[in-house]
């Protein structure tokens, strides 16, 4: 199998590249492994040397959604299939991939907004009658960026006091959340909500927080998404106020599609991970087997 993976972005991330080799391994898989960087070109150039190496399946997780067209057709025409993983393409043949396995980004965008809609009086922290968000985005055009903010979007829109008034990129890193949300800090004094696309972003955005002299999770409420160990500690810290969880833990279940494809069996054309949400309360509870 060749991987080619995204980078080392997050604790979420090493935590699925972690699982994705020790998978391997355990099943005896030859793995062939790539870290792109962050970047699609490098990415690319490592899904060719696939190709050339004649690997039996390659898997990989898209950098961003688009551009990807030309190396899944070459792909294909090498008989190679091509597994997705945690992110999906945008192409106009979707038999260039045999299938995604990853999470439903949208309905997690979906819950952080319910969660908020539905604490929405706790929400408003300056007590002014409206609820101001600001938003942490994933790498721009990547799937998760653009699915959870259109799930967090659609549920927020139940509420009119709930406002987003400004979204910026963190590239999904704890120094980009810090960076972003400290110049959010110094242009709106009146912020109650950072809605962040994940844990990392969200975590350098309390760093921010509290050098402004503000204590998050009380003064700015904090709504993440991954549930990474420190993600989840700083939930039961009181930190954090809510986090939907996204499973990086997906190592077994593409060993098990790799095999299935190879033997030419069907396989559904989208496995979806299994997920939950955490308040404080239940990440005390679930923080000490925490697995990544």
């Amino acid at each position: 199998m060749g991987f080619a993976q995204v980078g080392a972005e997050s604790g979420w991330r090493t935590a699925n590249t972690k699982s994705i080799q020790e998978s391997a391994e355990a099943e005896g898989v030859d793995l062939k492994f790539t870290d792109a960087q962050g970047k699609q070109e490098n990415q690319i150039q490592a899904i060719r040397s696939y190709i050339q190496q004649k690997v039996d399946v390659i898997a990989f997780s898209p950098v961003v959604e688009t551009g990807f067209d030309a190396v899944l057709q070459e792909a294909k025409a090498a008989n190679i299939p091509v597994i997705l993983t945690d992110r999906a393409v945008d192409v106009e043949d979707t038999s260039l991939y045999v299938t995604f396995l990853g999470s439903d980004f949208v309905l997690e965008g979906e819950k952080a907004g319910e969660w908020l809609v539905e604490n929405a009086k706790d929400a408003d922290v300056d007590g002014d009658g409206t609820i101001n968000v600001v938003q942490l985005e994933g790498t721009t055009g990547a799937a998760p960026a653009i699915d959870r903010a259109e799930g967090f979007a659609s549920k927020i829109g139940a509420d009119d006091t709930i406002k987003v008034t400004a979204s910026q990129t963190g590239d999904f890193t704890r120094d980009g959340g810090k960076q972003v949300m400290e110049s959010f800090l110094q242009s709106d004094d009146s912020i109650d909500v950072v809605f962040s696309h994940n844990d990392d972003m969200g975590l350098g955005a309390i760093e921010a927080i509290e050098a402004a002299g503000l204590e998050p999770g009380k003064d700015i409420q904090i709504i993440t998404i991954d549930a990474v160990k420190d993600g989840m500690q700083a939930l039961a810290d009181g930190k954090i106020n809510f986090i939907v969880e996204c499973n990086p833990l997906l190592g077994p279940q593409l060993m098990d599609l790799a095999a299935k494809v190879l033997d030419g069996e069907e396989v559904p054309e989208r496995v979806v991970t299994e997920e939950t949400t955490f308040t404080q309360e239940q990440a005390k509870e679930a923080l000490p087997d925490r697995q990544y």
